[in-house]
Order: C-alpha cells, then structure tokens, then sequence
C-alpha cells in the first residue's frame, strides 16, 4: 500500500473500532463509572496501571480496586484511613499486589495534596511532539514520598527506554477528544497531537506487517519510530490509529 491507500485503510479501521462497543472489552470502561472529573481521572489510572494480561482480568480486578475504595475513588484517596488502607493488603492482579495498590493511593493523596492533582502534573514538561519527558517527571514526583521499592517498576520510564503503554493508553483516555464517547477527553491542557501510541504486542505485530514499523522490539525506540509514521498520517490525532491497529490484531489476527 502506498501512504495514501495506508491511511484511507486505517481511517476505515478507526470508524470501525473507535465507537461504544469498543467498551464492554476494555477497561476503558472504568473510568466511564464516574462522573467527577477526579474520580475518573483516578480510577482510569489505577485501571491502566494493571492493565496488562487477560483483559476479562483486567476488568474484574479494575472494578475490584473500586469496589475496595467504596467506588469513590477521590474520597478514598483524599480520606482514607490507616484501616481503610488494610482492606486493600489482600488485593493482587499479578505482580501488582496491595502493598503496590497502598503505596499508589499514598502517592495519589500527595499529588492532590501537593501537587494540584494527576492533570497539573502531567501536563508540566511539554516538548514538541512527545509526553515522554513529562510521563518521566510525572514518575519522579510520584515517587518522592516514602515508598516500597518494588512499587517502582509499575510506572514506566520512556526515558529509559521503557515504551509506557499503559500510562500512554493511560493519557489517550483522558486527553483524546474523540466525540464517540470512548476516550474521555476530560483533561484540556493536553493536546491530542502530543499523545504517543499504547504500544504493546498486538499493536506492534500489526504495524510491522503494514511496514511503519521496522523495529522488532516493543521499546522507547520503537515508539519514537512509530509515531513519526502515525503523526505524518495524522498529525493533530495521531493516537486514533490504536484502535485501528488494536482492532486489527486483537479481533481480527491481522
């Protein structure tokens, strides 16, 4: 295919895959419980945190972490108890378990707190066309309190070559204006054209059959090649193009 015919097939792919019924499989769906702009912002970054796996167990442990908070996810995180805190000692979702989920909500009290929440602090650090520096810093700050070191490896760092999916799906879901109600598009300090592709094994399988993506790891690198590919497709809403290439690989073994 030749650029022109790419884009008209990923466009299609996009119409097909960006609408409601892309919601019942994916934990997008968590944050789409709430209605506070906090509480979406917080469940649908505990969501992405585990969202790695088996998407049903993805899911039912998402709506697990709710549940553990009272499904008030802001209250809990700004009023919790050190009781409250126990009830989440039992959770796990693969090596995510509740000593990780405890650090998380101590560190989400002190980014509201302190920091004037998840949006202020991601949207600091800008550059030209990437969030990476801004997901690095974001990782720093997240980390400045006290706080178990095996919790670390559940925030990605793009700047040590890390691709970040989750914490760039992460950002498609809160910056994304895609007026089918699936991204949420809550957080406008962030312009879309910035937003870096969720890059995982389906996505990357799929963009190396359809030649803009050369690179055999699903790294920092790779990341950096396959948005140059996807911003020249489109440069204001490049990050549409996961749902083509999830679609692709995920419902149709492309």
């Amino acid at each position: 295919m030749n650029k022109a015919e790419l884009k008209d097939f990923l466009d299609e792919k996009v119409l097909q895959y960006n609408t409601l019924d892309f919601i019942e499989s994916d934990p997008v769906q968590i944050p789409h419980l709430f209605t506070q702009k906090e509480d979406i912002e917080i469940a649908g970054f505990l969501s992405a945190t585990i969202a790695w796996g088996n998407r049903k167990m993805i899911i039912k442990n998402s709506h697990r972490m709710m549940e553990l908070m009272g499904n008030a996810p802001y209250d809990f995180v700004m009023s919790h108890t050190d009781t409250d805190l126990e009830r989440l000692e039992n959770f796990v979702h693969r090596t995510f378990n509740g000593q990780d989920f405890i650090g998380f909500i101590q560190s989400l009290q002190n980014i509201y707190k302190n920091h004037g929440g998840l949006e202020a602090v991601f949207s600091k650090n800008q550059e030209a066309h990437s969030m990476q520096k801004s997901i690095s810093e974001f990782k720093k700050i997240f980390f400045e309190i006290p706080h178990a070191a095996r919790t670390q490896k559940h925030i990605s760092d793009p700047l040590n070559n890390s691709a970040a999916k989750r914490i760039n799906m992460y950002l498609r879901w809160m910056c994304r204006q895609d007026n089918k109600s699936v991204d949420l598009g809550i957080w406008k300090s962030i312009p879309p054209a910035l937003l870096s592709c969720p890059l995982d094994v389906h996505s990357g399988n799929v963009a190396r059959k359809l030649g803009i993506l050369s690179r055999k790891q699903n790294d920092g690198k790779a990341l950096f090649e396959l948005d140059s590919k996807l911003r020249e497709l489109d440069p204001h809403d490049p990050v549409k193009y996961d749902f083509a290439l999830f679609g692709l690989g995920v419902f149709e073994g492309f």
